[in-house]
């Protein structure tokens, strides 16, 4: 059984992770619009990781006999001042992802929460991958600057990612 400490921090998460899904959406569409196919395709492969985390997050609740609370989304941007800038907009919110994702396993590991602490540890893992994605980008387009072909075989790159569903949903009954 969760504490409603716990339970309340889980929630939260899920919303969190909710609002990243439609950030990442958002930020596809913005990618579009620049012409930037493959750019696009990776901000929507990772709109549905961010659900898949949200979902993790809620059969966890789920298992543990707690109760799922679903928050309202708040907008989210839809204007970048470039295909960099959406990339370090990436950083900076993966960025305070992790840090939220820190705090509610500081929370567990005060709260004497084994169980929670666990299922956590994906999610600490997954944090450094995200942070070191969207830097190896952003460093990719610094390096890229205004070169048309650059940009042209980067975006190709990009888009030839391939979402794959996050390993703890893989036997999930939820």
């Amino acid at each position: 059984m969760l504490s409603k400490k716990i339970e309340e921090a889980i929630n939260a998460q899920i919303n969190a992770e909710m609002w990243s899904a439609y950030l990442y959406l958002s930020m596809a569409a913005y990618c579009h619009l620049m012409g930037q196919t493959g750019m696009a395709r990776w901000n929507e492969v990772q709109f549905k990781e961010e659900q898949d985390h949200a979902k993790i997050l809620f059969n966890y609740v789920i298992q543990r006999n707690g109760k799922v609370t679903l928050s309202p989304i708040k907008a989210v941007p839809t204007e970048w001042k470039s295909l960099l800038d959406v990339f370090e907009s990436i950083l900076e919110h993966e960025q305070k992802i992790t840090a939220m994702i820190n705090k509610l396993f500081a929370l567990s590991t005060e709260e004497n929460d084994y169980a929670t602490q666990s299922m956590l540890k994906w999610f600490v893992d997954e944090q450094v991958e995200e942070e070191e994605n969207a830097q190896t980008i952003i460093d990719n387009l610094n390096m890229i600057k205004d070169n048309g072909f650059g940009i042209f075989m980067l975006d190709k790159e990009l888009g030839a990612r391939v979402y794959a569903q996050a390993a703890p949903l893989a036997n999930s009954t939820l």
